[in-house]
Parts: structure tokens; C-alpha cells; sequence
């Protein structure tokens, strides 16, 4: 696949990276179809987030930077299995929450968008 297309996707990542530790919900905005919707598991159910309701919950929350918490962004990997299909695994964390978020994207007409996300987060002390 073109180096084109994973730095256009790290670009990505990285606005994502920051939109969460800014609680910048415009930069989440610009990371994430409208269609987008958030996935987790919860008491053996699985939770069902439409980006525009994360988005509220994100803009109600003191974000992380005003906190001063710790930042570590990581991509793990990125997985591209075509021109307009990819999935990137990354590390991120608001402590004390520590998460594996699998992001799903597609190469739109507005460049690569997040359209999926599935979430799993750690509580360490």
C-alpha cells in the first residue's frame, strides 16, 4: 500500500492522540465519520455509542491536559488491506483508565475517517 496512505492515517491517529487529551471534540470531529459509533463490552453486554453522544460525554468531562495527566499515545499497528479499507490498534490512556482502542477507517471523499471503534480500558491505581 502507498507510504501516502499510512501517513495519511498516522495523521489521523495523531489528531485523535490529541483530540482526546485536549478534549477537543472539533479535532474527534475531524478523526471520525459522521456514522462512526463507539462499541465496548459492559457486564457481558456490548455498549452501542453513536460519535455525537461520546462527543457530549467528552465536552461534560475536565479533560485530561487541564488535569495534567500523564500522556502516552502508542499506534501498535496499522493494518491496511486495501486503498480504502484499514485498522490501526493503539494504546492511549486517562489515567487511572488505560485503553486499546481497535479503530476501523475507510478512505472517504474527505480523506480517512474513523468509522468504528472498539474500546477496552484497564483501571490501575
Amino acid at each position: 500500500m502507498p507510504a501516502s496512505d499510512i501517513a495519511a492515517i498516522e495523521a489521523v491517529l495523531q489528531t485523535y492522540f490529541d483530540g482526546l487529551h485536549e478534549g477537543d471534540t472539533a479535532k474527534l470531529e475531524a478523526a471520525f465519520h459522521p456514522c462512526a459509533h463507539l462499541y465496548s463490552e459492559k457486564d457481558g453486554a456490548v455498549t452501542d455509542l453513536a460519535r455525537e453522544e461520546w462527543f457530549a460525554w467528552v465536552k461534560a468531562r475536565d479533560n485530561p491536559k487541564a488535569k495534567g495527566l500523564a500522556r502516552d499515545d502508542r499506534v501498535l499497528m496499522i493494518d491496511q488491506s486495501g486503498p480504502e479499507c484499514a485498522v490501526a490498534k493503539v494504546a492511549c490512556q486517562i489515567p487511572p483508565r488505560y485503553f486499546t482502542d481497535y479503530l476501523v477507517f475507510l478512505k472517504t471523499a474527505q480523506g480517512w475517517k474513523i468509522v468504528s471503534k472498539v474500546f477496552r480500558a484497564d483501571v490501575r491505581e
